[in-house]
């Protein structure tokens, strides 16, 4: 692989949201992992010594107001993202919702769609009810496992 093309890659992968990338192309497989801090990586070790334990601490603790952004998640069961791309409520920019708030949907139903690499996936209800709460705005982009939706 190019290192031009790899450079690209890397810069990519820290610029966004993605935390992991693997190609594959003729000449071989290339996989980025977006790394934690080094502060929380030295921690790890057995060896490290006794006045670098306590410093780190902090910045393990960092991450901590991230899950702070669940609670405004009503009860009920979430319909999680299977993949990482971009949340579209509509098939096309002028087309009509799949679901509103207050929408009754069944199991197997389309509620939304989500572009991966140019590709349109459309996502089904995995469960039977009323949609409570639309977590993603159209256009969005999403991760693997972010809560899209609730259904009660």
């Amino acid at each position: 692989m190019d290192l031009r093309k790899l450079k690209t890659l890397i810069d990519l992968v820290s610029e966004s949201n993605v935390s992991e990338l693997e190609i594959t192309e003729a000449e071989g497989k290339v996989r980025i992992v977006k790394g934690q801090p080094v502060a929380v990586q030295v921690a790890a070790p057995a060896v490290a010594p006794v006045s670098a334990a306590p410093a780190p601490a902090p910045a393990v603790a960092a991450p901590a107001p991230a899950p702070t952004a669940a609670p405004e998640v009503d009860a009920g069961h979430a319909v999680k993202s299977p993949m990482v791309g971009t949340f579209y409520r509509a098939s096309s920019p002028g087309a009509k919702s799949f679901v509103e708030v207050g929408s009754q949907v069944k199991e197997g139903d389309t509620i939304c769609i989500i572009e991966a690499m140019k590709i349109l996936n459309e996502i089904e209800a995995d469960k039977s009810g009323t949609v409570t709460q639309i977590l993603c705005e159209n256009g969005q982009a999403v991760e693997y496992g972010q809560p899209l939706l609730m259904i009660e």
